[in-house]
């Protein structure tokens, strides 16, 4: 594709963006659209704690480091209410086709009819266990397991003396790693963040069975040093053999089935998050996403390159570069509907189920008054969630005890809700 601005001066933007594998792939194939367009790309990739911290900032303050940043669902309607990012409903590629977009992942990025972000890709979470060790283990992994399934089963498939963990799950401090894993768990424990009048809730029975059965689950199935693996030391954990199940992001399936990296590719099962049978499963619903600031003074190229990144032709390029197992998921309609795909991605119908069923509008089993899955659509989340992440990843590396976690949690929760005003 030709672009948009390739008539005007090339420019050079600047790209904030995680490390995660499909936008290492992406900086990999983006000299191609240098090239086409005559434009050059600074890039500033980060661990996703410290994106998050440095995008942050940078639009809070209006820094104007960044001519596009990579956000997630979270942000994106907070950031675009307060009008610190550019609209994208138009000045689009042409060929760009907001209407194939998922409605679910499209509607998270949207308020008021206005698109503030394009979705790179799209993701739930789920079940990735190994056939082979759950066949060991004389079990069948259920469609749609429950956490008591998990955990039998996670203990059943424990083998310390080969270096296999029968669970391997978040535990890194941060409100994007262990505390999405956990509010998303909670959520199928029956627990909230919040009652209907904005009170913490971690005083409640429910998040103490919660992180209860976590830390024990944990305790008894997970690896070594938990506390500090996120989503992308767990990855290389499944990858190198040593994971029994692995429950997270469902835009890891492609990384755990590709035998360029992974040892256990052609052993990879999927099932649903699992649920406690009372009407929610633990599933989260996130799209990484390309968003331009309000601050940048190069939109028009910013609009280009982010047309060309989330665009129809850039998946069609990765399948002819990596094939099509490895092409973002969960964005586009179309993408499941194209055969060539489903044929490839032995995962594609397990991971659009699982976006499909994610309720961002009623995420627990009560009545909350926020909208939000693994995190809470609310400017204080943010911070208060990478405090009680803390706590909670503290507990499971044996620093407190659940009680003395959740205690603090909810003493915290409810002294920074009073000051914000709630």
């Amino acid at each position: 594709m030709v672009g948009l601005a390739s008539a005007a001066m090339a420019e050079e933007i600047t790209i904030a963006t995680v490390n995660n594998g499909d936008m290492v792939r992406m900086q990999s194939l983006a000299p191609q659209w240098e090239q086409a367009t005559g434009n050059k790309i600074n890039w500033v990739v980060l661990e996703e704690n410290v994106l998050r911290q440095n995008v942050t900032t940078d639009i809070s303050t209006g820094g104007g480091q960044y001519d596009v940043m990579t956000i997630g669902t979270y942000e994106a309607p907070i950031w675009g209410a307060n009008d610190w990012l550019v609209s994208l409903n138009d000045g689009m590629a042409e060929d760009w086709d907001a209407d194939d977009l998922l409605p679910a992942i499209r509607g998270g990025l949207t308020v008021d009819g206005t698109l503030y972000a394009a979705p790179f890709y799209g993701e739930s979470s789920m079940v990735m266990y190994r056939t082979d060790l759950m066949e060991k283990a004389g079990l069948e992994m259920p469609e749609a397991p429950t956490w008591q399934f998990i955990r039998e089963a996670a203990a059943a498939m424990t083998d310390r003396d080969n270096d296999i963990n029968g669970i391997c799950a978040r535990g890194k401090a941060g409100w994007g790693e262990n505390m999405a894993f956990l509010s998303a768990m909670a959520n199928s424990f029956g627990a909230r963040w919040f009652d209907m009048d904005w009170n913490a809730q971690f005083d409640s029975p429910e998040w103490k069975e919660t992180l209860t059965f976590y830390l024990d689950m944990m305790n008894e199935s997970g690896p070594a040093g938990a506390a500090n693996n996120g989503f992308n030391e767990n990855l290389t954990l499944f990858q190198q053999g040593k994971c029994g199940m692995w429950i997270d992001a469902t835009v890891a399936a492609s990384f755990v089935t590709n035998p360029a990296d992974s040892t256990v590719a052609d052993k990879v099962g999927f099932a649903l998050a699992p649920d406690t049978g009372l009407g929610k499963r633990g599933n989260w619903l996130w799209a990484w996403s390309l968003a331009i600031p309000a601050s940048s003074e190069k939109v028009d190229v910013a609009k280009d390159f982010i047309s060309w990144a989330t665009g129809k032709g850039y998946t069609e390029l990765v399948a002819e570069n990596e094939g099509w197992a490895n092409v973002p998921p969960g964005t586009r309609t179309s993408l499941y509907e194209n055969q060539a795909y489903l044929d490839a991605a032995p995962f594609a119908e397990m991971t659009l189920k699982s976006i499909n069923s994610a309720d961002p509008q009623n995420p627990s089993v009560q009545e909350v008054p926020y909208t939000g899955i693994q995190f809470v659509a609310i400017p204080e989340f943010a911070g208060i969630a990478t405090q009680v992440g803390q706590l909670f990843s503290d507990a499971l590396a044996g620093n407190r005890s659940a009680d003395e976690a959740l205690n603090a949690a909810q003493e915290l929760t409810t002294e920074e809700m009073e000051a914000a005003g709630y």
